[in-house]
């Protein structure tokens, strides 16, 4: 009977009146949690704790607490951005944000082969080529991989329109001209 309305609240506050809906919370909460843990981890072996016993503790008292601030930013951007970005639903912030961090993520593995195969590497070629090249091979990887991403989450249109917008402002508009 709790348990029922625990979960007729967690539907009323993010808007959601379908089930296959949860998978975003329970995606963005994953996504918080392991982000959390891997901050965590970087902090404390960091500080080269001997005892493994200690060093999980910390880590898994350190990932709360980190799980807890990104949960507070990431609640703060969703009064935000609810306004700002038009949404129908509140679970579709949480969509929309994993659709960037999937996308990000992606272009960046993907950009390392890539620059590998036109014969740039980290080792062999100075920093002030390499970066703007690759940032330069990132941008419509990650173009792509938005509406990709996008339409997979479902929110496909916002994406579509973000993408055009972003390479509209770094002059790339004459692209999407009719």
């Amino acid at each position: 009977m709790y348990f029922c309305s625990v979960i007729q609240n967690i539907k009323n506050r993010w808007e959601i009146t379908q089930n296959w809906q949860f998978i975003h919370i329970i995606l963005g909460l994953i996504a918080t949690f392991f982000s959390a843990y891997l901050i965590a981890k970087g902090i404390i072996t960091s500080f080269a704790i001997q005892n493994e016993t200690y060093s999980l503790v910390a880590i898994s008292i350190c990932t709360l607490f980190v799980a807890f601030i990104l949960l507070k930013i990431t609640f703060w951007l969703f009064k935000k951005l609810y306004k700002r970005w038009k949404v129908t639903h509140r679970w579709q912030l949480i969509a929309m944000f994993l659709v960037f961090a999937v996308t990000g993520s992606t272009a960046g593995k993907i950009s390392d082969p890539l620059m590998e195969l036109i014969g740039l590497s980290r080792e062999t070629t100075n920093g002030w080529i390499y970066w703007p090249v690759r940032i330069v091979l990132i941008f419509p990887i990650y173009q792509v991989l938005l509406v990709i991403f996008g339409w997979i989450f479902g929110q496909y249109i916002f994406f579509k329109d973000f993408a055009i917008k972003m390479a509209s402002r770094m002059g790339f508009g004459f692209l999407f001209k009719k």
